[in-house]
C-alpha cells in the first residue's frame, strides 16, 4: 500500500519555498498559513486532476485537504526549525 509521500512532500517544499518568498516580502507575515494553505489547497486539486502517480486522494475534496494538510505542514516545518535553533 503506498502512501504518496513523494507527492506530499513536493507540495510541502513548494508551500515552503512560498512562504520563503512572503517572509522575504513586504507583505505582513501573518498571511504566511493561509497563502500556504490556499496553494497547498491548490496543488493538491491539480496533483489529483493531472493523475499524480500515487497520489493519496480518490476525490477532489479529499485531494484539496491532503494539499491544504500538506502546505500548512510547511509552516510547521519551519517553525520546528526555529525552535531547534533557537531563533
Amino acid at each position: 500500500m503506498s502512501f504518496g509521500i513523494a507527492s506530499v512532500a513536493g507540495i510541502t517544499v513548494i508551500c515552503y519555498l512560498l512562504g520563503l518568498g512572503i517572509k522575504a516580502s513586504p507583505l505582513d507575515n501573518k498571511w504566511i498559513p493561509l497563502c500556504v494553505g490556499v496553494c497547498g489547497g491548490v496543488l493538491g486539486v491539480v496533483g489529483f486532476v493531472t493523475g499524480m502517480p500515487d497520489f493519496p486522494a480518490t476525490d477532489i475534496v479529499t485531494a484539496a485537504a491532503v494539499g491544504i494538510v500538506s502546505g500548512l505542514s510547511a509552516t510547521g516545518a519551519d517553525q520546528v526549525g526555529r525552535q531547534l535553533s533557537g531563533n
